[in-house]
């Protein structure tokens, strides 16, 4: 009703529907961005594409980069042009073989081209340098790339990332989606209830950054 409301008013003063329809469009695209965080950055694509730029021309001038041949790659997968990201990622693999975000990075382009086997193996592989690299989620990475063709160690990789969280917001809405991709609805809605929880009972500095996924988790758990 308040958005209603606002629209007539909007377009009382602007007269134009449409224009006093696109505005109303923008004002909630920027609150929620300033709230809440629902809504994709429009510039982030954008930035993106300068990034990539900026690193494709480093790595012209010093093709030894072994930094920028990574975040390129990462930066790539993002994109989906998972082949580019394949090959920039094997040039540094003997340079690499000591980070778990390079083997979770290689492991998830081969997951992404097919090569489940091989790229599960690589994902092990960083989890097992570091268990908590990128937050555990290379464990929801396995999971979905198991949830059709093994479904119960898809189970087992979701319940290996629920042991590593107890405190966050997001861990429990990603696993409740997971649980929700599972079929396992009634474990779903407990980690969005969770989740949910959680946030309420967050500080306040906090809560600003967990508020997307406690509302995302009050959507899906009503569906």
């Amino acid at each position: 009703m308040g958005k209603f409301f606002g629209f007539i008013l909007l377009w009382n003063i602007i007269g134009n529907p449409f224009i006093a329809i696109l505005v109303l469009l923008l004002i909630v695209y920027l609150l929620d961005r300033r709230f809440v965080g629902l809504f994709p950055s429009v510039t982030r694509p954008f930035k993106r594409l300068r990034q990539i730029s900026k690193l494709r021309a480093t790595i012209a001038s010093s093709p030894s980069d072994v930094s920028s041949r990574h975040e390129l790659a990462r930066l790539l997968i993002e994109r989906k042009k998972v082949d580019e990201a394949l090959k920039l990622l094997e040039s540094i693999q003997i340079q690499s073989e000591d980070s778990a975000e390079y083997w979770d990075d290689l492991g998830t382009c081969l997951l992404k081209t097919g090569n489940v086997s091989q790229g599960e193996q690589y994902i092990l592989k960083a989890l097992k340098l570091n268990p908590r690299v990128k937050y555990g989620r290379p464990y929801l990475r396995l999971a979905a790339a198991f949830k059709s063709s093994d479904r119960e160690k898809a189970i087992a990789y979701v319940e290996q990332f629920h042991s590593i969280h107890s405190s966050s917001s997001e861990a429990f809405y990603l696993l409740g989606s997971m649980y929700k991709d599972l079929g396992r609805n009634e474990e779903a809605k407990a980690a969005f209830k969770e989740s949910v929880a959680i946030y309420k009972s967050l500080p306040k500095y906090k809560k600003r950054q967990e508020r997307k996924w406690a509302v995302r988790s009050i959507l899906k758990g009503k569906g």
